[in-house]
């Protein structure tokens, strides 16, 4: 089976695990890139990412420069951003056909990932949705223990 990192990262949190399960399983990885640019000033961020959320946003991304579709598992990476997935994400969920398809889920996080795991579930319809991997950060430094991650990882080989 072809297996798929994708993922979005704003701070580079979510980019280092991506890199780390592609490197462990050795999977292709491609990183999901928006069109516009968020700003660096993290209240204005948080304002703004809190704006989009609630609000349905869905922004226009970058090409993936991998076709999906011939892949059959995909490990799906994301923020959480005011509970749920970035917006990124959302766009990158809305533009793939899912139906067949083996996805694992991983969220970085500051401490809590909210409804992210029931989104994911509802907006991967058609496919079988792993368990998803909870990675707390306080800002770079990771919480969670890497033995955790691991584990999922293992599962995943």
């Amino acid at each position: 089976m072809k297996k798929l990192v994708v993922y979005y990262s704003f701070g580079g949190n979510t980019r280092s695990i991506a890199r780390k399960i592609a490197k462990d399983i050795g999977a292709d990885i491609a990183e999901i890139r928006t069109i516009k640019t968020y700003p660096d000033d993290y209240d204005v961020l948080v304002s703004l990412g809190k704006r989009e959320v609630e609000s349905g946003y869905v922004p226009q991304l970058y090409a993936l420069g991998v076709n999906v579709q011939e892949y059959d598992e995909i490990v799906l990476g994301t923020p959480v951003w005011w509970y749920t997935y970035a917006p990124a994400v959302k766009s990158f969920l809305k533009s793939v056909d899912w139906k067949g398809k083996t996805v694992y889920p991983f969220a970085t996080n500051g401490g809590w990932l909210g409804h992210t795991p029931s989104d994911f579930k509802k907006a991967l319809r058609g496919a079988t949705v792993g368990p998803i991997l909870n990675v707390k950060f306080e800002e770079k430094t990771l919480v969670t223990p890497m033995s955790v991650i691991d584990a999922w990882i293992g599962d995943l080989k």
